[in-house]
């Protein structure tokens, strides 16, 4: 087998050469009329991702981290603040809360969805907190209030967010969403009785656009979405050095605009997005017969019936990771891993005082999760090679050690 037949991790040539003219255009037009920052281009996009949201408002900003920290100021976390999270996800999530000034928390994940546990959230609250003579909840330990929960719709599968929201109320806390992995990913309320889309249940979500994500710009770019109206100014003040009109500044801000280009190329792409996502999620089916038909089916994530994934990453877990990562390399197949160490082992997060076996579920998928090639353009072919590749680095333990470590899972599917 020669290096053409690889079958990449993930494909950022074949949609871009599918919108080459469209694209080109949104070039086109920036060069003619010189609208480079602001403009027709990003109101246009913030418009139109508000929408396919179902939120009233869209901020375009310059990343993802941008997003998370600005969607966290501007609904006034304040510094010295707790703003509870998970170790399970990319670091940019903790860092947006500790460039706020304010302090991560961590609670674990759920073995099976790999997103914020609410029963581990409701453990934190009711032993790790007393409540203040406000009603605040105040750590224990560190005897600082927590004013803010931001659950990550971690792979493109939304959280479990009913319990979430009602722990939040109880307890009076914000709820930020990072969707940055979830553009498009639905949650069925039980509460409400109906789906809601990523980005509009919490106070405010967070997106980013990098590249590689299922709506991605050329370059670096983000988004806030919310309801609320004075949250959307405020931000929108942030991302322009806290500017309400040009050169009165309210407040210091930053510089984390979207720019116009960027903007133009995601409101093309955003016409394509369903169709994308339906892809992934064909692509995941098709995963997931083919793993059923080589007695594996616990190779493949599982999606509880309140959730509709788009898919971002296809997330296995296998024993013996490296060896897995070699065998799939060898057969000219990519992967990725996301994410080796849980946060709060991170060196960067050693002052947090966190330890090895804090946070059990985390530190035992940490080892064990790959990436498995993922995008819309995956043919059924390529798919055979990569679960065929699988189930032979599994052999002859197949049926025996994956199968008895998933079992629960593969049940629960």
């Amino acid at each position: 087998m020669t290096t053409t037949n690889r079958i990449p991790f993930l494909d950022l040539v074949a949609p871009h050469t599918e919108l080459k003219e469209e694209l080109f255009a949104v070039f086109e037009s920036a060069l003619k009329t010189g609208a480079f920052i602001g403009g027709p281009m990003v109101e246009g996009f913030e418009r139109d991702f508000a929408g396919f949201c179902e939120s009233r408002h869209c901020i375009g900003v310059g990343s993802g981290t941008d997003a998370l920290r600005f969607a966290l100021i501007a609904a006034g976390i304040a510094p010295g603040e707790i703003v509870i999270t998970v170790p399970n996800t990319f670091i940019a999530t903790a860092e947006a809360i500790t460039q706020t000034g304010a302090r991560p928390a961590f609670v674990d994940i759920d073995e099976r969805t790999y997103n914020m546990d609410p029963e581990r959230l409701r453990e934190y609250l009711e032993v790790q907190c007393r409540i203040d003579d406000r009603g605040r909840p105040v750590e224990r330990k560190t005897g600082i209030r927590v004013a803010a929960i931001v659950p990550v719709h971690l792979y493109g599968q939304m959280c479990d967010m009913d319990p979430i929201l009602e722990l939040a109320g109880l307890y009076n806390l914000t709820v930020i969403e990072d969707a940055c992995q979830a553009h498009g990913a639905e949650y069925f309320s039980a509460k409400e009785n109906r789906w809601r889309m990523a980005g509009s249940m919490g106070r405010a979500a967070a997106f980013s656009f990098y590249p590689g994500k299922n709506l991605g710009a050329c370059g670096e770019a983000g988004a806030v979405t919310t309801d609320d109206a004075g949250l959307a100014q405020r931000v929108r003040m942030l991302r322009d050095h806290g500017q309400a009109r040009k050169y009165y500044h309210h407040v210091e801000g930053y510089n984390g605009r979207l720019d116009a280009i960027q903007a133009g190329i995601l409101r093309v792409k955003l016409g394509h997005l369903d169709d994308w996502n339906a892809s992934r999620r064909e692509v995941a089916e098709r995963y997931r017969d083919l793993f059923a038909e080589q007695e594996t089916a616990g190779l493949a994530p599982y999606e509880p019936d309140w959730a509709k994934s788009v898919y971002h990453l296809y997330v296995a877990r296998v024993p013996d990771r490296e060896r897995a990562i070699q065998h799939l390399t060898e057969a000219h197949i990519g992967t990725g891993i996301h994410y080796p160490v849980p946060l709060h082992l991170q060196k960067a997060y050693e002052y947090l005082g966190y330890k090895a076996g804090d946070f059990p579920v985390s530190e035992m998928v940490s080892p064990e999760i790959l990436s498995l090639p993922m995008f819309p353009q995956l043919t059924g072919e390529q798919q055979e090679r990569v679960v065929e590749a699988m189930v032979s680095f599994m052999a002859p333990e197949k049926t025996g050690a994956l199968v008895g470590q998933m079992a629960h899972v593969a049940a629960a599917q």
